[in-house]
């Protein structure tokens, strides 16, 4: 039987966990900011491949480094293009056009999805609590999106936000792919050959659409690539990993309602977005709905 983990397991585990909130929604307006310096395809591919590239080299040092068993590739190409690629290209390029704070309110929207989805492809129950966050979700958004604050007339605005809710649907296809799936090799094992994955997914879209253009190198820019990529992607995702060994599901679920505050939060510090009546309420009604999607019940 598998020993409960120590109090300085569980210490360890939740520092680690509260790290990756701060990090990654810390992220979101460092994330808009960098938009001003690199196009956002380019800015996706930089982050991605850096991050896998310190994930190859800490697994490698660490002895852990191993490729994936046949049966774990499709999992590795659904994360690694859906979640990984495609759905980080559309969130930075979403950014240009919706404010940091909305943006992670509207990407964690994930949770509220995956109920229904696996429902739909893996036959799950669709539970009281789960259709009852599900409703509470779309409400959220519904107040995101009510025509007495959204500008409707703003045709960017509006894309950008269509951009996000999309990448948050396509995590949430990548996560019931991966609830549905027989793992072989471990999630950490797994990691940086899912970020290759989406590296890969990500360079022909960035010559395709963006081209080779100039980016001036500063040291701003180098700033913010380095916190994207070794620091909120590498380091973030083994730090919410190694979290989620130790400390029960539903905790490690519920604490990732905290990203969007934090990203709130900090947006209004660093890049002066507004905080509305209607991102309050809208927020409120979206964390609860999360909240209830995460219960068994």
């Amino acid at each position: 039987m598998k020993q409960p983990p120590a109090a300085h397991e569980l210490f360890w585990a939740a520092t680690l966990l509260l790290l990756a909130i701060v990090i990654w929604g810390v992220n979101w307006p460092v994330m808009k900011i960098g938009l001003d310096y690199i196009t956002p395809v380019w800015f996706s591919f930089i982050r991605i491949s850096s991050a896998s590239l310190c994930l190859f080299l800490a697994l490698g040092i660490m002895g852990r480094l191993s490729v994936p068993a046949r049966q774990d590739w499709p999992v590795v190409l659904s994360v690694g293009v859906l979640q990984v690629g495609l759905a980080m290209g559309l969130i930075h390029f979403g950014l240009l056009y919706v404010e940091p704070g909305r943006s992670a309110v509207l990407t964690y929207t994930v949770p509220i999805w995956i109920a229904p989805l696996a429902l739909l492809f893996l036959g799950e129950e669709l539970l009281p609590a789960k259709l009852a966050g599900l409703v509470l979700g779309i409400a959220g958004i519904a107040v995101l999106f009510n025509p007495l604050t959204f500008p409707w007339g703003n045709s960017g605005y509006l894309f950008g936000n269509l951009l996000l809710i999309i990448a948050s649907l396509m995590w949430a296809v990548a996560i019931v792919h991966v609830r549905g799936h027989s793992w072989s090799g471990s999630t950490l094992s797994l990691l940086p050959w899912q970020l290759l994955a989406g590296a890969v997914s990500l360079l022909p879209m960035a010559l395709i659409f963006e081209g080779l253009q100039p980016v001036k190198p500063t040291w701003d820019l180098a700033a913010i690539l380095f916190y994207n990529g070794p620091v909120a992607s590498a380091f973030g995702f083994y730090a919410f990993i190694s979290a989620s060994r130790a400390l029960p599901a539903n905790t490690t679920g519920m604490a990732t309602l905290a990203i969007p505050i934090v990203g709130i939060l900090s947006s209004v510090i660093l890049t002066g977005e507004i905080l509305t009546g209607a991102m309050i309420i809208g927020l409120s009604l979206i964390g609860s709905g999360v909240l209830l999607a995460n219960r068994k019940l």
